[in-house]
C-alpha cells in the first residue's frame, strides 16, 4: 500500500511518518520516499532519527512547487516508489510524504491508495473550518501536536469537532506523540487501512481538484499568476 501524508509547512509530516516508522517496523515492512523543492532534508531527520534503515527512504527533489510531484506529474514519485519496492521487496507500506504546501495540495490516486492530511494546533484552531480537499477528503485527517494546545490558546476538542462537520463522517485524529493512547488509535488507522487494500474493499480517492490558487512572480505584472489544476 503507498500511503499519502500531505499537509501545509510545519503540521509535523515528517514527525508523523518517523512515529508510524518506529511503532510499526517491527511488525510491517516500510519504505519512505520525502518530497522536497531543493533538498534532501526531510530525508536526512527520518534516516537521523533512526527509524528504518537509510536505505529504505529516498528522497524526490521536486525541483517546483511541491503539488506538482505529487499530484500534476508523479512520474518522479512513481518511479522512487517502484525502485523501493523492486530493492526491498515484498513491502507492506511505503509512506510518501508531500514538501509542505498549502491547504490545497492533494496526491493523485495514480500515486497513493491512501492519503493521510495533517493539521496541527499551532496552525490555529480555526484551520478545519477553512476546508479545502484534503481536510475535507483525504483518508484520514489526522490533527497534531495537541499536547501544545494549552500553550497557544487552542481548544482541541472544538478543532476536532469542526473538523468532523467538515468531512462528512470520515474519520479524525487528535495525535500527540506524546499520548499513547492517540498512537495507538494511528497505528490501528495503518493497519485497517492495510487490510482493506489487501482485501481489495479499499478504492484510492480522488480528494478533488486543488482549489484556484496564487503564485506570486515579480516580474509579472500583476504580481504573479492565478493557477488552477484539472
Amino acid at each position: 500500500m503507498r500511503l499519502g501524508v500531505a499537509g501545509p509547512v510545519g503540521t509535523g509530516k515528517s514527525s508523523l511518518i518517523a512515529l508510524v516508522c518506529r511503532e510499526l517496523a517491527h511488525e510491517l515492512a516500510l519504505g519512505v520516499i520525502t518530497n522536497d523543492i531543493y533538498t534532501d532534508e526531510d530525508a536526512r531527520f527520518l534516516r537521523s532519527a533512526g527509524v528504518l534503515d537509510p536505505e529504505r527512504i529516498r528522497a524526490v527533489e521536486t525541483g517546483a512547487c511541491p503539488h506538482t510531484a505529487i499530484r500534476d506529474d508523479v512520474t518522479a514519485n512513481l518511479l522512487a516508489v517502484e525502485d523501493l519496492e523492486e530493492d526491498f521487496a515484498p513491502l507492506d507500506v511505503v509512506l510518501v510524504e508531500s514538501g509542505g504546501d498549502n491547504l490545497t495540495a492533494t496526491f493523485s490516486p495514480a500515486l497513493v491508495d491512501a492519503q493521510v492530511f495533517v493539521l496541527d494546533v499551532a496552525g490555529g484552531g480555526d484551520v478545519a473550518r477553512k476546508g479545502g480537499p484534503g481536510i475535507g477528503r483525504a483518508d484520514l485527517l489526522v490533527v497534531n501536536k495537541t499536547d501544545l494546545a494549552p500553550y497557544v490558546g487552542v481548544d482541541v476538542p472544538r478543532m476536532v469537532a469542526d473538523a468532523t462537520a467538515a468531512r462528512d463522517g470520515r474519520p479524525v485524529l487528535a495525535l500527540s506523540r506524546h499520548d499513547a493512547a492517540s498512537v495507538e488509535a494511528l497505528k490501528d488507522w495503518v493497519r485497517v487501512m492495510l487490510a482493506a487494500h489487501r482485501a481489495g474493499a479499499h478504492v484510492p480517492q480522488d480528494p478533488g481538484p486543488m482549489a484556484p490558487h496564487f503564485h506570486a512572480d515579480e516580474e509579472h505584472p500583476a504580481g504573479g499568476i492565478l493557477h488552477t489544476h484539472a
